[in-house]
């Protein structure tokens, strides 16, 4: 079960990756259980200051295993339980939540086909580094499925509701070059350079003023759902915290003294 999911924290860099290449990194129980476990212990570790999920092999995430979904369907038509699909109850929205919502900022980085829950988390991280090779694929409808994995939220924020509901209802492979030009895809990168980019992403986020970064995500969250001026109230609440931090100190001093800025992330 450990080598399902891989976990590294390193100067600050969480690096969560997906580790069932010969499954295109399909969520099985296994598989869910753990990115969820790691996804939130690494949203709590007050040692990680941002993010990196990203996964092994040709592809970054299929969504839902559905050779074990099969079997687990049977199971329920058999004893009339019908608990297959709380794994959305108690995987999926966990692990949206804690990428969406933990204090720190999240880069996906994307190797390959990214489809169903497997886009959906990429959607839910906060910049998405996606290989040239790279795609992204609703899915839900052709198996006769609807959204999950927080993708009814982020995917009409990124490109707008009448994008988002073309997408969901008629599923098709989308490049990178069109995730790139739709909004989905923050930066496209050759294949090969992929691991590198992403990491660097990353490591460059770390490494800058995190509290500021977790102030800048609640800001975007709150303002998707509230009034202009709410959002401003909002702003102000979040601009005195800010200001108040060691890190803007920091960055004023270094700014004074044309010297890079050593952020603490507080």
């Amino acid at each position: 079960m450990a080598d399902t999911v891989l976990y590294d924290v390193t100067d600050g860099l969480a690096t969560i990756t997906l580790n069932r290449p010969d499954a295109m990194n399909a969520l099985n129980i296994e598989a869910k259980v753990l990115l969820r476990d790691t996804v939130q212990e690494a949203a709590a570790d007050p040692a990680v200051r941002a993010v990196l999920l990203t996964a092994t092999g040709r592809a970054f995430c299929v969504g839902q295993d559905l050779k074990e979904h099969i079997g687990l369907l049977m199971q329920d038509h058999a004893d009339g339980t019908g608990g297959t699909m709380n794994t959305v109850r108690e995987h999926y929205n966990p692990i949206v939540t804690a990428l969406t919502e933990m204090p720190k900022p999240v880069v996906a980085g994307v190797n390959g086909v990214a489809a169903g829950a497997g886009a959906g988390f990429a959607l839910a991280a906060d910049y998405r580094v996606v290989a040239d090779s790279a795609s992204f694929n609703t899915s839900f409808a052709g198996v006769a499925l609807t959204a999950d994995s927080g993708m009814s939220w982020t995917l009409p924020r990124l490109i707008g509701h009448g994008r988002a509901a073309d997408l969901l209802l008629f599923p098709r492979s989308i490049s990178a070059q069109e995730a790139h030009e739709l909004g989905i895809a923050n930066k496209v990168v050759p294949a090969d350079e992929l691991a590198q980019e992403a990491a660097a992403v990353a490591r460059r986020l770390a490494q800058g003023p995190t509290a500021a970064y977790a102030a800048l995500k609640e800001s975007l969250a709150y303002g998707a759902g509230h009034s202009l001026a709410e959002t401003l109230g909002k702003e102000d609440e979040l601009q005195v915290r800010a200001g108040a931090s060691e890190d803007h100190r920091i960055a004023v001093e270094a700014f004074v003294k044309k010297e890079k800025p050593v952020y603490l992330g507080r």
